[in-house]
């Protein structure tokens, strides 16, 4: 299930309160900002700071 462009356009990173977009997969939003990556569950996005992964560089 894909997240909707409406959805999109309202979700901040709840660290910075920056942008964020998704992956190339469509599994994740990135926050370029914090280097995070918050994982998409059953088409829901888990926004919790706790559950963000870090980057690879």
């Amino acid at each position: 299930m894909a997240i909707s462009k409406e959805l999109l356009a309202i979700l901040a990173c709840p660290k910075c309160k920056g942008e964020i977009h998704l992956n190339e997969k469509e599994d994740g939003l990135i926050c370029d900002r914090c280097n995070l990556i918050y994982e998409i569950r059953d088409g829901f996005p888990i926004m919790l700071i706790d559950e963000a992964r870090e980057l690879k560089p």
